[in-house]
C-alpha cells in the first residue's frame, strides 16, 4: 500500500475527522487508500514512529496563489499500529501488515505509543481525545 508520512498530531485530527485536507507542495497522479505513518518527532496525543490509519485520497487540487496542493482526503479505516520508519513522498508498504482493528481494540493498541510530555501542561485541549469517536 501507498504511504505517506505525516506529523502525528495531524493524523490524530484525521482520525478524528477535524484534518480533511493534507498540504503539500506537490502533487501525485495517485488516487486511493493511503496508510498514514507518524513521523518520529515527538508531539504531544500522537504515535511517533507508527502508522495507525488509512485514509482514501479523493482528489487533489492545485492553489497556485497558495503555493500548495490539497489532498482531500477521507478516513478509511483504524489499524493496528505498525512501527515504520517514515520517508519523504510517497513509499510503499506491504500490505500484509496492514490490519483494521475495531475502535474499542485500536484504544487498547494506540493509547500505550501516545507520547505525553514529562511536564505537565495546563491546556487540557493539547491531547486531542481519538477514543471518544463516535461513529
Amino acid at each position: 500500500m501507498k504511504a505517506l508520512s505525516v506529523r502525528g498530531d495531524y493524523i490524530m485530527d484525521m482520525i478524528v475527522g477535524k484534518k480533511k485536507i493534507e498540504y503539500r507542495t506537490w502533487k501525485t497522479n495517485y488516487r486511493g487508500p493511503l496508510l498514514m505513518c507518524s513521523t518520529t518527532k515527538k508531539v504531544a496525543g500522537a504515535a511517533p514512529g507508527y502508522a495507525i490509519c488509512v485514509v482514501n485520497l479523493k482528489s487533489i487540487q492545485c492553489f497556485p496563489f497558495e503555493d500548495l496542493y490539497h489532498w482531500n482526503i477521507e478516513l478509511a479505516d483504524v489499524i493496528k499500529p505498525i512501527h515504520v520508519k517514515g520517508q519523504l513522498k510517497l513509499f510503499n508498504v506491504d500490505d500484509d501488515l496492514i490490519k483494521p482493528i475495531s475502535r474499542k481494540e485500536f484504544e487498547l493498541e494506540v493509547r500505550p505509543l501516545i507520547y505525553t510530555p514529562k511536564r505537565k501542561r495546563s491546556n487540557k485541549n493539547a491531547i486531542p481525545n481519538v477514543f471518544k469517536i463516535v461513529k
